[in-house]
C-alpha cells in the first residue's frame, strides 16, 4: 500500500513566554486503507495531531504531505477545499443539529459543497441505510439513541466521500455495546470502501482491533505496535500509563 500522509518533524507550541510544546519532532507515516489508533494519556498531543492532520491548525514546525502534496502551508481557501474533498469527522459528542433529521443532517455538507438537492438526498438515504438507520431518515436526534445518533453522524461524516476519516474519540460517549457496533460499522465500511481510519481512544480494547496502535507522551510517539495476525507486538509498553 502506498503512503496517503506523511509527517516530518511536526512540531506544535502554544503560547508566549512559557511555552507548552503539544508536539515535539513528530515523524509519521499512515498508509492509505489503514486504520490507525493514537492513544495516550490526556494532554499527551493526541487531539493536536488529529488538528494538524485535519488541517484544523497549522504547525509550528516541520511538514505535512497529503497524498504527495505538501499541505503544510496550504492557504486558508486550500485547506477548506482539501477538507471538504478528502476528510471527514466525527467526534466524541454527534454534534448533530437538533432541528434537523438524520437525512437532514447527513444532507448538510454536499448541500454546502454545492451538490444538487436531490441527489444529495440519495446520497444520504443510502449511506443512512448503510449504517443500519434506513428505518429513521425523518427522526430528529432527540428521538434517536446516542448509539443512533452516532451512526448518523458517521454517515455525515462518510457523505463527500473521503480518502481520510478522522475520528476523535468516536465511541468515548457510548456504552460498550454501541462502542462495538459503531466500531464494527467502521472496520466494514473500512474494508468495503477502503478509507484510511484515523481514530484517537481511550479504549483500549478498541484500539487493539485496528491495524496500528502510536502511543503519545509528551508530544511524543513513544510506541508503535503493528498487528502481525492476530497478535500486536510491544503491547505492554504501549498500554503504560
Amino acid at each position: 500500500m502506498s503512503n496517503i500522509i506523511e509527517i516530518k518533524k511536526l512540531r506544535k507550541v502554544y503560547g508566549d513566554g512559557v511555552e507548552l510544546v503539544a508536539l515535539d519532532d513528530v515523524d509519521l507515516t499512515i498508509e492509505e486503507g489503514e486504520v490507525l489508533a493514537i492513544v495516550g494519556p490526556s494532554g499527551s498531543g493526541k487531539s493536536t495531531l488529529l488538528n494538524m492532520i485535519g488541517l484544523l491548525d497549522t504547525p509550528s514546525g516541520g511538514e505535512i504531505w497529503l497524498k504527495g502534496q505538501n499541505i503544510t502551508k496550504a492557504s486558508p481557501k486550500e485547506r477548506a477545499r482539501l477538507r471538504n474533498k478528502e476528510l471527514g469527522f466525527i467526534f466524541q459528542y454527534h454534534h448533530l443539529l437538533p432541528e434537523f433529521t438524520a437525512v437532514e443532517n447527513v444532507m448538510m455538507p454536499l448541500l454546502i459543497a454545492g451538490m444538487d438537492k436531490k441527489e444529495a438526498r440519495h446520497r444520504a438515504i443510502t449511506l443512512l441505510e448503510e449504517v443500519g438507520l434506513g428505518d429513521r431518515l425523518n427522526n430528529r436526534p432527540n428521538q434517536l439513541s446516542g448509539g443512533q445518533n452516532q451512526r448518523v453522524a458517521v454517515a455525515r461524516a462518510l457523505a463527500g466521500h473521503p480518502s481520510i476519516v478522522i475520528g476523535d474519540e468516536p465511541t468515548g460517549n457510548l456504552d460498550s455495546k454501541s462502542s462495538d457496533m459503531i466500531y464494527e460499522l467502521l472496520r466494514k465500511l473500512n474494508r468495503e470502501m477502503n478509507q484510511t481510519f484515523i481514530l484517537v481512544t481511550h479504549d483500549m480494547d478498541m484500539a487493539e482491533k485496528t491495524d496500528r496502535i502510536l502511543r503519545l507522551v509528551d508530544g511524543r510517539i513513544v510506541c508503535e505496535m503493528r498487528r502481525e495476525g492476530d497478535e500486536f507486538v510491544s503491547r505492554d509498553i504501549c498500554r503504560a500509563d
